[in-house]
């Protein structure tokens, strides 16, 4: 048997996003999404987090990895690089345990979108070809560097970069016929362990591709990245990650069942001087629930808002509510709702946003989340929607099961 070490390199003294291996990235800490896609590879037969940090190393054995040493703090500076943190690694269980892998796969925390079977991919390339030396993850270069130039100063003649046998002027040539460049990627790199003690590289010579939808490329460096990156995780990519696993839309939906405060409304509210409240809703959210009755889908608001604001817009979007429901009773209410209509729960959505609508998504076939729903939320949902709370939010859904069960 092969043996595949998965090591997942996490220090502690990130400057650009401060302890940002364990701050939390929709709904996970970063180091999370790359514990979870190497502990549900087929192939991998261990995984270890090397950390110079008590904290991320206990984060990291939370969510399933090993961490039997901590990183020497000479190798956890700005500029310490790649090879020097894996030789440790490899010489400390070697020492110790006296365990030596075959392979060695390395996952950065800071690459988390990595599609599903990608760990795996990868693997499979290396053993398939006696000649690798590692496997490395690339995708299409998004710029291309036949068209590009040093720079020699000013006042000075440019010069071309790269030259292609048999196009004199690649810098004033078609695109198309350049020849492709793919651009490496921090998804993925796996490396026979001989290579890294052998050869003092974790590359070598012969370095063979996994090709990667470019859809996936992330690179978390800076704040702007963080907020960027963990807004469009769940629009629809097919990723790795540290959830359960998500369950589809049922093939028959009978119910919607929605949470008011933040589904509904924008979860802003205005108070005047006299104590009177008002919230923010969508029109839009009101446009296909006639269409949904008609086809056997009912549409239900259940909150734990006592103000009666909330049957006031139930009534003007033509639906059923309950309202002032004690935050832990949601559930148990929700139960009682479907018993008393005799619909089964698996037939059922629910779309929250928040603590108190968790118990719901446990009951419901498909639980839903608005795009801004806390972190929480977003870690149990089976879906997120694009769309904000009070936005339209209601409406995309509607609009995805009006969609299924007309397909």
């Amino acid at each position: 048997m092969t043996d595949i070490l998965a090591l997942i390199p996490a220090r502690g003294g990130s400057k650009g996003i401060p302890r940002k291996n364990i701050k939390s990235f929709a709904g996970y800490p970063l180091i999370a999404w790359s514990i979870a896609a190497a502990k549900q590879s087929a192939l991998a037969t261990r995984v270890i987090v090397s950390t110079d940090d008590e904290e991320i190393a206990a984060v990291a054995r939370e969510w399933g990895a090993e961490t039997p040493f901590l990183r020497p703090d000479e190798l956890a500076q700005d500029k310490t690089t790649d090879l020097p943190v894996f030789e440790h690694a490899l010489k400390w269980l070697e020492d110790v345990e006296g365990y030596h892998p075959d392979i060695v796969v390395q996952l950065r925390p800071t690459s988390p979108f990595r599609p599903q079977g990608m760990v795996d991919a990868a693997l499979r390339i290396l053993l398939e070809h006696a000649d690798a030396d590692s496997v490395r993850g690339v995708v299409p270069a998004g710029q291309n560097p036949f068209k590009m130039w040093r720079f020699n100063g000013e006042g000075n003649p440019l010069e071309q970069l790269l030259k292609v046998k048999g196009i004199p002027e690649p810098y004033n040539a078609p695109r198309q016929i350049l020849p492709p460049v793919y651009w490496q990627t921090g998804h993925i790199d796996v490396i026979r362990t001989t290579t890294i003690i052998n050869k003092k590289s974790l590359t070598g010579d012969v370095i063979y591709p996994l090709v990667i939808d470019p859809k996936y490329t992330v690179d978390i460096d800076t704040p702007a990245d963080w907020v960027k990156y963990e807004a469009v995780i769940y629009g629809g990519l097919d990723i790795l990650s540290p959830a359960a696993p998500r369950r589809p839309m049922p093939e028959t939906v009978k119910m919607i069942i929605c949470d008011f405060d933040g589904v509904v409304t924008d979860n802003l509210v205005l108070t005047d001087e006299n104590g009177k409240e008002t919230v923010s809703a969508s029109r839009s959210d009101s446009m296909h629930i006639k269409t949904l009755r008609e086809k056997g889908v009912e549409v239900m608001i259940l909150s734990s808002e006592p103000n009666p604001v909330v049957k006031a817009r139930a009534k003007k979007m033509g639906v059923e509510a309950m309202h002032g429901i004690g935050m832990q009773d949601k559930g148990r209410v929700m139960r009682e709702v479907l018993k008393q209509k005799n619909v089964r729960a698996e037939e059922v959505i629910y779309i929250g946003n928040d603590l108190n609508d968790l118990p719901c998504f446990e009951v419901a076939g498909w639980s839903v989340a608005v795009a801004d729903a806390y972190p929480e939320a977003l870690r149990a949902a089976d879906f997120v929607l694009t769309k904000n709370g009070g936005h339209g939010a209601l409406r995309e859904l509607c609009e995805l099961v009006l969609k299924k069960i007309t397909a």
